[in-house]
């Protein structure tokens, strides 16, 4: 077994009162995380999720503990090079352009230039910014700047990318672009830890799930067995007419379940934003 992430014993404190005392915000934290896939990193406020990913892009240190990250150590330049992290902020340097603030970051990571330039436009097309490659940050929406850092922490093909609540502020365009990115990740058999509050993500997005309660792992599992109602089930069907749905619920009670609750399946807006895009081109 490849582990990307392997941290035991990790504790980290913060100087608090002008250093007179210190809040320890993990504990004693145990995390193993198997190359490949997408592990959802939850909790509440203060748990210390933003804490752990800073630790593993290597800009923080634990104050005791070991941590590995791809077989070496986060303060490792090289190990660096191989992660990609968006952090929760956008600390960019705003009077840069999309297209120039890649070329920086691709400059700094040692990758080639031509490579670079290539890359960082397919991203700017993936995440829909090609047209406001040349615009400066600071004239970006909260939304065109989330989107704008799913591109930067793609930006090298990083073995192992750390997102700190990347759907917070996303608009749909980005939910999308973020759909495809995890998926060629998960092709290629890098690692995502994905940071979240969001229900909706941890579901649909992760292959598995670690809560953290009073800065430790608190439950590790498949979003079903951390998430999951014991004795309830979503179904979803389609092409059933309303007489045929009857029937379904009147069998369910038969049976003696209950239905909890009956409604029309929705589109996401990316979604909407896509068919109306056809429409409007044919």
């Amino acid at each position: 077994m490849t582990l990307a992430v392997d941290a035991r014993g990790i504790a980290k404190d913060y100087p608090t009162h002008l250093g007179l005392r210190r809040a320890r915000v993990l504990v004693d934290l145990d995390l193993q995380v198997e190359a490949g896939g997408v592990l959802g990193l939850v909790g509440p406020n203060g748990s210390g999720k933003s804490t752990l990913l800073r630790m593993l892009a290597g800009v923080d240190f634990p104050s005791a503990g070991e941590l590995h990250v791809l077989g070496g150590s986060p303060a490792d330049a090289k190990v660096r090079a191989r992660v990609g992290y968006l952090p929760e902020g956008s600390p960019y340097p705003l009077e840069l352009s999309a297209r120039a603030c890649l070329a920086l970051f691709a400059s700094l990571a040692g990758l080639p230039r031509d490579a670079s330039r290539e890359r960082a436009e397919e991203l700017l097309t993936l995440v829909g910014l090609a047209d406001a490659a040349t615009r400066p940050l600071r004239r970006y929406s909260r939304g065109m700047l989330r989107r704008f850092g799913l591109a930067q922490a793609w930006l090298h093909d990083p073995e192992l990318i750390l997102l700190d609540e990347p759907t917070a502020g996303l608009d749909a365009i980005g939910f999308g672009a973020l759909d495809e990115l995890l998926e060629r990740a998960r092709t290629r058999h890098a690692t995502v830890v994905l940071c979240t509050h969001f229900l909706g993500d941890l579901h649909a997005r992760c292959d598995s799930l670690a809560v953290l309660l009073g800065g430790r792992v608190a439950a590790r599992g498949t979003p079903q067995e951390v998430l999951g109602k014991p004795g309830h089930w979503t179904l979803e069907v389609e092409d059933l007419s309303e007489a045929a749905l009857d029937q379904v619920a009147a069998r369910v009670s038969e049976l003696g379940g209950r239905l909890v609750r009956r409604e029309a399946s929705g589109r996401a807006l990316v979604e909407v934003y896509r068919s109306g895009s056809t429409q409007s081109r044919s």
